[in-house]
């Protein structure tokens, strides 16, 4: 018999994907105790070492994602300088096991629950009791009873377990007055990849493929152009299984995926087409990056007319602005394009109904498989955005945890408290602003009315596009009050680059984390030149000069401090930046 374990905790995340990972911190930050079960040896989902997906996210000026995904790819910048995706891998580990809150659950694959069917609040008819892993290494079977659950598995486990409502397949167009092409519902979807990286040598090498590799021909690799040389190149329209079943002929879509790719590499190097003969296969998948499955049913679909419209949710907790990008289910064999592309209003808001189930009282989802329409989900499923939406759902997780209440009450009667709280870890809400001190305004001294607007970040939504203030180094941004005042907290935003122009390269390079093919020139890189690097927080209180916080080596874009004083002023001094500039920008300072 193999050997139980029982864990009891507040929240147990499923899925250690960028949505689950964000999920998890979140709510470990906010002060509530986590279990992520995670079924692989790495964290990362599709953009870990064993899949190298691209982190994509929001297109646009500044639109880019902030909150624990800027922090994670921050730190990626500034530790991880050639890209190498096993430092990639270790740095998500080490921002997971950081957090005191998390026990993770790695090598363990959720099979698993117990749900009892019932009357629950707000017409649910089923609550989650615990859900059960097989850990492969321990050969353990472990159990984790909780109070919340979020499904971040991409696969939505969940639901085939508990009986959560879910949707699969494509709409037809009529359904939610979308505007596809799809003209009746159908079971069909995107298809996964088998993703392949070369290492560009100054040595020939030679490449004899296996018997079982897909012979490409001309008319195959016509509207497929590979070119190893770009550096945009990541093979992801090696895509299959969008015509059968995602989840049920994984297994045989993947042994064609791996003949697929190999043929595809064998077209690199031996059909003298692609200057190829100094460069050595470096990756290739045998997981495949799956696009699209089970799509759980919450109290709002998103639909396509919500994410072209450019919807303003009131209960809006994270954004998009991928373009709606859907791939044909015929995947490499689709003649023609391999997908659509239509720009979308970027960033555009989502909105919290969509993370937190139809049918199950007790149930949070973020990632690819939240409640949305195939054609919106086209746009919303990629990996930054899948991260936002996990920030949202751990900072709920714990407020509904610390009131004893289920997710929809949140939405009821919470939703200014989540906002505030996702804003103020720096995640940026389209068409809101952060609160801040009326006080602001006759108190800045030495500063300009863009510190305190409460926007923290230059954005079309807000009419700006450039930051407007900078600090001399060595120079002082100063609040002074004319008595004492209470302060709670400061908020502090610097300058990270947000479209990453000051790092080298090309522009595939300054945007992605991580990198696809090796070229021998493939640059280093750096943090944002434009990032504060070293500063100083101080208060003046009745017993003199208080210092609040002291950095000296910066990698972060973003401090919300807890003051708790009665102070006659606040001062942040400048001292240097990243860059060789003399002058450091700074987007937000204030107070509440």
């Amino acid at each position: 018999m193999l050997n139980e374990i029982i864990l009891n905790t507040d929240l147990c995340v499923v899925g250690g994907g960028l949505a689950g990972v964000c999920t998890a911190i979140a709510a470990a930050r906010h002060g509530i105790e986590v279990v992520l079960m995670q079924e692989r040896p790495v964290l990362g989902g599709n953009c870990s070492s064993e899949i190298r997906m691209w982190v994509s996210g929001a297109s646009g000026k500044n639109n880019r994602e902030t909150g624990i995904v800027e922090e994670i790819l921050l730190e990626n910048l500034y530790r991880n300088p050639t890209k190498n995706h096993y430092i990639w891998d270790s740095i998500l580990l080490d921002f997971v096991k950081r957090e005191k809150n998390i026990t993770l659950l790695m090598n363990t694959t959720c099979m698993e629950a117990d749900a009892e069917q019932g009357s629950f609040s707000h017409g649910r008819t089923v609550k989650i009791n615990s859900v059960t892993g097989y850990q492969m290494t321990t050969q353990k079977r472990i159990t984790v009873k909780a109070d919340y659950f979020a499904d971040c598995s991409g696969d939505s486990i969940l639901a085939p377990l508990t009986g959560a409502e879910f949707m699969f397949g494509r709409e037809a167009n009529t359904e939610f007055g979308e505007d596809t092409y799809v003209t009746e519902s159908d079971k069909l979807t995107m298809g996964s990849s088998c993703l392949l990286q070369g290492l560009q040598t100054e040595r020939d090498i030679k490449f004899t493929p296996s018997e079982f590799v897909t012979k490409l021909t001309k008319d195959d690799t016509k509207n497929r152009r590979m070119n190893i040389y770009n550096p945009w190149e990541n093979f992801w329209y090696l895509e299959l299984g969008g015509t059968e079943n995602t989840i049920d002929d994984a297994e045989t879509t993947k042994d064609r995926l791996l003949s697929l790719a190999l043929g595809a590499w064998d077209n690199i190097k031996n059909s003298g087409e692609h200057d190829a003969d100094k460069w050595e296969l470096n990756f290739l998948s045998f997981l495949p990056a799956k696009r699209e499955s089970r799509r759980m049913k919450g109290e709002y679909i998103i639909t396509q007319r919500d994410v072209s419209g450019d919807v303003v949710f009131p209960d809006t907790v994270a954004f998009g602005g991928w373009p709606l990008d859907d791939h044909y289910p015929g995947g490499y064999y689709h003649r023609g394009a391999a997908n659509t592309n239509f720009t979308t209003p970027s960033p555009y808001c989502l909105p919290y109904r969509s993370l937190y189930s139809a049918n199950v009282d007790n149930l949070f989802f973020a990632g690819r498989n939240i409640s949305m329409t195939h054609t919106a989900m086209s746009s919303i499923r990629v990996m930054a955005t899948c991260g936002l939406l996990g920030q949202a759902v751990g900072t709920a997780a714990s407020i509904a945890k610390k009131n004893a209440i289920a997710p929809h009450d949140v939405y009821l009667s919470h939703m200014d408290e989540l906002q505030t709280l996702l804003m103020d870890d720096d995640c940026f809400l389209p068409h809101f602003k952060r609160r801040v001190s009326p006080l602001c305004e006759s108190a800045l001294r030495g500063g300009a009315p863009s510190l305190w607007s409460g926007e923290d970040r230059p954005n079309r939504v807000y009419g700006t596009e450039q930051v407007d203030f900078s600090v001399a180094n060595g120079g002082t941004v100063e609040y002074s009050f004319e008595s004492n005042t209470e302060i709670n907290s400061v908020h502090i935003v610097f300058d990270s680059d947000l479209d990453r122009e000051t790092l080298p390269g090309h522009v595939a390079e300054k945007y992605h984390a991580t990198r696809g093919n090796v070229l021998l020139d493939s640059p280093q890189t750096h943090l944002p030149t434009t990032l504060c690097k070293s500063f100083r927080l101080t208060a003046v209180t009745a017993d003199g000069e208080v210092e609040l916080l002291s950095v000296d080596n910066n990698i972060k874009r973003a401090y919300h401090v807890a003051v708790g004083k009665s102070v006659t002023a606040l001062k942040l001094q400048i001292l240097s930046n990243r860059g060789d500039s003399d002058r450091t920008n700074l987007i937000s300072f204030d107070f509440n």
